[in-house]
């Protein structure tokens, strides 16, 4: 049997987590709300989704369909060469799910919290009783809220050519992290309520265990996420023959030193490393996770501005001067003015426009017009007046209240 050593931790981080080759695939997981129109306030059950999605047999482009604990819709491409390619096939795969949905009279909503809902776990998984019981032993109440009434758009890009074009990625990555969490806050209520928050799913997140979910260090990527890994909590001790041990009051690397109760092998590092969620994840390709989910309309913008901003090597360096007129863009204090404030801070404000122009450019060169023209839709009618999808919300609420 092989045991693990923190050398063996940083091989594998080295190795699989930024596995280099070149750029250029883009992937996303979409993930989404499920009403019912005529019950709105209550949730959909999955004994009723699920047999509906079954019934509408495998995405025509390759897509796969999956469940959040709340009963949260996932749409997940594989990944594609380029934000077009993406696009077509999320479009497609989305197209052939929600005929089946509208024929149930249910649909698919786009926010980053579920705004009436009262929270409601459905699926009984191991893995999400584990994590149930790991977020309430730690007092955190934000914990169930996470992971049964959020929602998400999850870009997935490539980790780099080579080490030092990987390095260079990673810190640009983390760097525009603030800007993206205020562009595309979707998130200001909370059981029928303004929470203050334009990201209140950002907020939500960051108030769990700060271990698995605060930014990793945009230096060094292997060297930071190897220490991340190690110095982050255990969720769970898993047992062959039993529901395994939850909140065993240790972190990954004292588990390593001390072997008690067991001595971790390899599938208990892969098994830690899922149980971690920063805001931008390295799992052989760059999982940016800061993003709330959006309106059907919108949902492309992320993706293709992301995919511009670091595939393009002129967008890069625009978005890279942006970056660096934000004072500490990557320091907690702006993540939480991005979540708070949105765009009616000034220099993200300021830091969105110019990526949201370089990226429309960029998305013109790349064979992405079409999305070059949405990008371009998205800007006038949000970046260029200081506004997120989150404002719109709270004048409507504000117009009915």
């Amino acid at each position: 049997m092989a045991y693990l050593t923190e050398a063996d931790v940083q091989d594998y981080v080295n190795g699989i987590c930024f596995k280099t080759g070149p750029p250029g695939k883009v992937g996303a997981e979409l993930e989404w709300l499920v009403t019912d129109p005529e019950q709105p306030r209550s949730p959909v059950p999955l004994d009723q989704l699920v047999p509906l999605i079954e019934q509408a047999g495998a995405p025509p482009s390759g897509s796969t369909v999956s469940y959040e604990p709340g009963g949260q819709l996932e749409v997940s491409s594989p990944p594609l060469p380029g934000p077009a390619w993406a696009h077509t096939a999320l479009n497609t795969d989305l197209a052939h799910i929600q005929k089946h949905l509208r024929d149930a009279g249910l649909c698919l909503d786009g926010y980053g919290l579920d705004p009436h809902r009262s929270l409601s776990r459905q699926l009984t998984l191991p893995r999400y009783a584990a994590m149930e019981r790991y977020f309430d032993a730690a007092g955190t109440a934000s914990g169930r809220t996470m992971m049964c009434s959020t929602a998400s758009i999850q870009v997935c890009l490539d980790i780099g050519a080579d080490p030092a074009d990987a390095a260079h990625r990673w810190s640009l990555v983390h760097r525009l992290g603030p800007m993206l969490v205020a562009a595309f806050a979707n998130s200001p209520l909370w059981r029928g309520r303004p929470t203050g928050w334009r990201s209140t799913r950002w907020t939500v997140w960051a108030a769990l265990d700060s271990s698995r979910t605060r930014p990793v260090p945009s230096t060094d990527p292997v060297a930071s996420w190897t220490r991340y890994v190690l110095e982050a909590q255990l969720m769970t001790i898993r047992e062959e023959n039993g529901p395994g041990i939850t909140s065993p009051g240790m972190t990954f690397s004292e588990w390593l030193s001390c072997g008690r109760p067991r001595r971790p092998e390899p599938d208990d590092l892969v098994h830690h490393m899922s149980t971690l969620f920063p805001p931008v994840r390295p799992r052989g390709w760059l999982e940016l996770r800061m993003i709330d989910s959006l309106p059907e309309h919108w949902w492309p913008v992320p993706v293709a501005v992301t995919a511009a901003l670091l595939d393009d090597p002129r967008a890069a360096l625009a978005a890279t001067e942006a970056t660096e007129r934000v004072p500490g863009c990557t320091s907690p204090g702006t993540w939480l003015t991005a979540a708070r404030s949105a765009l009616t801070d000034p220099d993200l404000a300021a830091c969105a426009r110019s990526c949201f122009a370089a990226a429309s450019e960029a998305l013109s060169r790349m064979g992405a017009a079409d999305l070059a023209t949405l990008v371009d839709a998205y800007r006038e009618r949000f970046v260029e007046r200081g506004r997120c999808p989150a404002d719109d919300l709270l004048d409507a609420e504000g117009a009915f209240a």
